[in-house]
């Protein structure tokens, strides 16, 4: 009686042997060597994977330090004293942009605002050349603090609507009749050493430094058609970090204590 021949397997996907097809040849030693080269030559580029990471990387890098300067944070340089102790010359500051918008102002914010009313002398021409753009460009994409000195940085004592005035008479500034006790103030300043009695327009702040005595802010500038008011759209955003230098690294104070007791502009029936 015949016994069954048992089948073949036919070969699977994982299979390495495939049968060659009617007139198809074998490789012969040249492709084989050929495509072993080519196999290794894949694996023997490591240097060229790896610059393709590194600039992948970097491209992240900049795209996303790009959105975050535009639309969340943008490092400014302090090249002055006026707001003192709170920032010294050459600090480093990161600046909140979600303030004015769509986060509102408070009083006691540090800001960073255009000089658009004339405040500072005339910017220098910029120099030009390769290193000037590298630094524009880094300055761009958020690399590289601004060092623009048409901007200003000071604190917010009255919002629209406010009444600000110098001095009560124990000599302290009162915004809608409430004292301020300001310990933020460089040591040893007093609140002015200039009288005064404004009332800040709708879509104005009325700023000042913390180092009065060396800050030409709103006080000094009310002989201005701005009357020294500062543009609430004007504002580039909050002062919130103190990045660099590394020993003075921390958070910009709003000092909300100083204002719990500051009524507002309607309560005063101003």
């Amino acid at each position: 009686m015949p016994q069954n021949t048992p089948e073949a397997p036919l070969p699977n996907d994982e299979d390495p042997v495939r049968p060659r097809r009617d007139g198809e040849q074998a490789p012969g030693p040249a492709e084989e060597i050929h495509g072993a080269h080519a196999e290794a030559g894949r694996r023997r580029n490591p240097v060229l994977s790896w610059l393709k990471e590194i600039a992948t990387i970097v491209a992240i890098a900049l795209v996303l330090s790009f959105l975050i300067k535009t639309f969340l944070f943008r490092a400014y340089y302090i090249p002055s004293g006026s707001m003192e102790n709170t920032l010294e010359v050459q600090d480093r500051i990161f600046v909140n942009l979600l303030v004015p918008n769509p986060i509102a102002l408070k009083r006691g914010d540090v800001v960073v605002f255009r000089d658009t009313q004339g405040w500072l002398p005339a910017a220098a021409p910029k120099p030009t050349g390769p290193g000037t753009w590298l630094k524009d460009a880094l300055t761009f994409v958020g690399l590289v603090p601004d060092e623009s000195e048409q901007h200003l940085v000071k604190r917010v004592i009255g919002l629209p609507g406010d009444r600000v005035i110098c001095c009560d008479a124990q000599g302290k500034l009162t915004v809608n009749g409430a004292p301020l006790t300001e310990p933020y103030l460089y040591p040893g300043a007093q609140p002015s050493d200039k009288t005064f009695d404004v009332t800040v327009p709708a879509g104005k702040l009325w700023v000042m430094g913390d180092h009065r005595n060396e800050s030409a802010d709103s006080r000094e500038h009310q002989n201005l058609p701005s009357k020294g008011f500062v543009s609430i759209s004007d504002v580039e955003g909050q002062a919130a970090v103190i990045a660099w230098p590394l020993n003075r690294l921390g958070s910009v104070g709003s000092y909300p204590d100083v204002f719990k007791n500051v009524p507002s502009p309607a309560a005063t029936g101003k």
